[in-house]
Formats: C-alpha cells, sequence, structure tokens
C-alpha cells in the first residue's frame, strides 16, 4: 500500500511538473521591446494611435507570439519575429495599407457597403471579417476561396 501511495505521489509530481512547464506564460511588455518589424508596422498603419499595453507570450522554447492592444480599441498579433497574424478592429475599419490588394479589391468590388473589421494571416490563406459579419476565406496570393459562416 505504501509504494502505491508513493507511485502515485510521483505521477502527481510529474504531471504537475511539466503542466508547469508546457504552459504559456503571458506578461507585459513595454512597446519599446517589441521586435522591430512590429513597431515599424504599427508605426507605419496606426501612426499616432498610442500602444495601450503590449503582451509577449512565451513558451518554453521561447517568444511565440506578441499582443498589441491600442487606445482605440483595436488589436493587433505579432510572431515571435514581429510579423502580423491578426489585426482586429474590435468593429472598426482597420487600416488597409498592409492587406494585400487582390483582397480589398475583392472585398470593395463584392460587398460595396461593407469594410474589413478583421484580418487574420494563416500559414496558407487569409479570413477577412467585413463589418456586416460575413467571414471571407482566401488563399496565400489574395485569391478569394469561399464565404465561411
Amino acid at each position: 500500500m505504501k509504494n502505491v501511495k508513493k507511485i502515485t505521489q510521483v505521477f502527481i509530481l510529474m504531471f504537475l511538473l511539466i503542466g508547469s512547464l508546457t504552459s504559456a506564460q503571458d506578461r507585459a511588455i513595454n512597446p519599446n521591446h517589441l521586435p522591430k518589424t512590429a513597431k515599424t508596422f504599427l508605426a507605419g498603419h496606426f501612426k499616432g494611435i498610442p500602444v495601450s499595453s503590449a503582451i509577449e507570450d512565451r513558451e518554453i522554447y521561447g517568444v511565440d507570439e506578441y499582443k498589441v492592444y491600442l487606445n482605440n480599441g483595436m488589436k493587433a498579433e505579432f510572431d515571435s519575429n514581429g510579423n502580423w497574424k491578426e489585426v482586429d478592429g474590435k468593429h472598426q475599419k482597420i487600416p488597409y495599407g498592409f492587406i494585400p490588394a487582390p483582397i480589398k479589391n475583392y472585398s470593395s468590388r463584392n460587398f460595396p457597403n461593407t469594410y474589413i473589421v478583421k484580418i487574420e494571416k494563416k500559414r496558407w490563406s487569409y479570413k477577412a471579417e467585413l463589418s456586416n459579419g460575413l467571414e471571407l476565406e482566401f488563399d496565400r496570393n489574395g485569391n478569394f476561396k469561399k464565404i465561411d459562416d
């Protein structure tokens, strides 16, 4: 009975250690500590809009991503190198300067009374959310694929 109790304690300890090592740790950072690419992106596309907070999402192998919250309520996510992954306008029109031209053109031509409020860049595709709630999917070259309901 003592051995079973010891083995159980060892497994619980191992489980807790492994869980703590693999869990992500978010921590607030000074916006000046963002990667240069992210700072350049923010300065170019959100000029004059201060950063209210910046979060570094750490994994055991290093930084996974950065989340930046702007004073106007918008949020931008960047990968570990500072390349944008997602921009969420929180129902506001996001700047179009960084959005691939085919996506901008398709959206404005086919949905003229709407605007893009969120865009996400994935490995092989883009997803753009319009102000009317529709989500459009595009391939990595910006060619329209489908409307995602």
